[in-house]
């Protein structure tokens, strides 16, 4: 997802980026539907991840999911920015992270256009990034990219799920349609004028509202605009029930998170694809929103929700 990138200079110590030395994760686990035989018994792995709220749960999630195959990890996760994250693992100071496709492929890999299907454009990443000395494996249907959402009063009264009806609302009653969106988003080319362009709408100037990210998703609450711009793995869409409209055209970049791990490390333990496959695929949209909303609405630590989702879903034990 877009992030605030540190700025990383070739001989620059990734500590300069916030990478420190980390601290061993200790969490008494052990297998459940994965790490069955402990296959990572002897493994030394370390996890790292970026600062924001989801990607500091995901690294919770492989950690310990690592922890319950028998390896020894180490946690480096909160890395400010997705260079330093990204340069960890390339350079060999991490094993693992959870990294988004979209990412990749456009911060990383320098396109500038989007995959449209979330499985070719994972396959496009996963084989340049191969030659990189990075493995992807394969991603999570949560996706973390734009969408515009209503509260519940106004879904009531207009009845769209997608930006096709959203579309067609603006063409009969021009008046209904009113936005909340960040001022970059107001005017990238992949944010709002290219969604009008996708789908045939043109609003006036004085339909749309520039606001900070935050503030954003209270006016969408309370119906100050009748669509909100929102991230699709916000914890806040839960929290402030609101209801999010397809994309059905495909038009946003698809940032579908990933296990990246570095290629020598998958090579010395292959039986980490087994491991994090099927917590990979357990991880929806629906799924992020609640354990985001977990640490930014009620404020509890994210090691602690990731490890209880783990326990929940019996993908490891305690005790």
């Amino acid at each position: 997802m877009r992030r605030p990138l540190c700025l990383a200079l070739a001989g620059v110590l990734l500590t300069g980026c916030g990478l420190t030395s980390g601290s061993p994760m200790v969490d008494d686990v052990g297998p459940g539907t994965i790490g069955r035989g402990r296959p990572l018994e002897g493994a030394d792995l370390t996890v790292v991840s970026k600062e924001f709220t989801e990607q500091l749960i995901l690294g919770a999630i492989m950690g310990i999911a690592f922890e319950a195959a028998g390896a020894e990890v180490l946690d480096r996760t909160g890395i400010q920015g997705s260079v330093g994250t990204r340069a960890a693992v390339e350079n060999g100071d991490a094993d693992a992270t959870y990294e988004y496709t979209g990412t990749a492929w456009i911060t990383y890999l320098g396109n500038s256009r989007p995959v449209p299907d979330p499985e070719r454009q994972w396959e496009a990443v996963k084989a340049a990034d191969a030659k990189k000395g990075l493995t992807w494996l394969p991603p999570a249907p949560m996706n973390n990219t734009y969408a515009l959402a209503m509260n519940q009063a106004h879904f009531k009264k207009y009845r769209t799920r997608t930006m096709s009806q959203v579309a067609a609302l603006a063409k009969r009653d021009p008046g209904a349609v009113t936005l909340c969106v960040e001022g970059e988003f107001a005017n990238r080319a992949d944010g709002l004028p290219g969604l009008e362009k996708t789908y045939g709408m043109s609003l006036p100037a004085r339909n749309i509202t520039q606001m900070d990210t935050g503030i954003i998703y209270t006016q969408t609450a309370v119906g100050a605009c009748t669509y909100g711009e929102v991230f699709t793995t916000d914890g806040r869409i839960t929290s402030m029930n609101l209801v999010v409209m397809e994309d059905d055209k495909r038009f946003f970049p698809n940032y579908n998170a990933a296990p990246m791990v570095r290629t020598e490390t998958m090579r010395k333990w292959p039986a980490i694809a087994g491991v994090l496959d099927p917590v990979t695929r357990a991880l929806t949209d629906d799924v992020a929103r609640e354990l985001n909303a977990r640490v930014d609405v009620d404020g509890e630590d994210p090691h602690q929700v990731a490890l209880d989702w783990m326990v929940a879903k019996g993908f490891v034990t305690e005790g």
